[in-house]
């Protein structure tokens, strides 16, 4: 595979998405970008050798970043059915923790399926400076927060804390669920 080759058909499909939701011509596009319409007309067709200038003009005149013209969408809708994903168990106590989605490279953020159990505390030391936690419990209830000052929730509760000192996690119920999402600092 050759890195240096633009993904053409990636690149066709955004060109013809961006322009079709502005509302404008192939004709609009090209004047506004300072390009040939029969190259605009090549590269929504999937053909050219598309230069990381005129892709740069033509994001500028769409209004849309670069990036946008060049990786390929992800799908609108992402479904992980329950008891699909796989976990992973603490070593401290009965804690299992189901990433459901990576946050992309723009914006950091993790979201994870929690579900716990009443036994030992579950201590995690601090994460990157900046990191911001946000749970929401689903079933159950649950001690959590700074191991300083923890707090309960029950279900439909929804807390934030700082991610970036030690923080605990305790069930005070069977079978309790969290959501829980993580923000890290760009």
């Amino acid at each position: 595979m050759d890195r240096t080759a633009p993904p053409l058909a990636t690149i066709a499909a955004a060109l013809r998405r961006e322009r079709e939701k502005a509302g404008i011509s192939l004709t609009e596009l090209a004047r506004r970008a300072g390009i040939a319409k029969s190259t605009l007309s090549q590269l929504e067709a999937g053909s050219g050798n598309p230069s990381v200038e005129t892709l740069w003009s033509l994001g500028v005149a769409l209004g849309v970043p670069f990036s946008r013209l060049v990786e390929p969408p992800t799908p609108a809708v992402r479904v992980i059915r329950a008891g699909e994903a796989p976990g992973v168990r603490s070593e401290q106590a009965d804690f299992t923790g189901i990433l459901l989605s990576v946050g992309s490279r723009h914006a950091r953020r993790d979201i994870y399926l929690v579900e716990l159990d009443p036994g030992a505390l579950r201590k995690a030391e601090a994460h990157i400076p900046g990191s911001v936690e946000h749970m929401i419990v689903a079933r159950g209830r649950v001690r959590t927060g700074p191991a300083a000052e923890p707090v309960e929730l029950r279900p439909g509760d929804y807390a934030a804390f700082p991610g970036d000192v030690e923080h605990v996690y305790e069930a005070l119920e069977p079978d309790t669920l969290v959501v829980l999402v993580m923000e890290h600092p760009d």
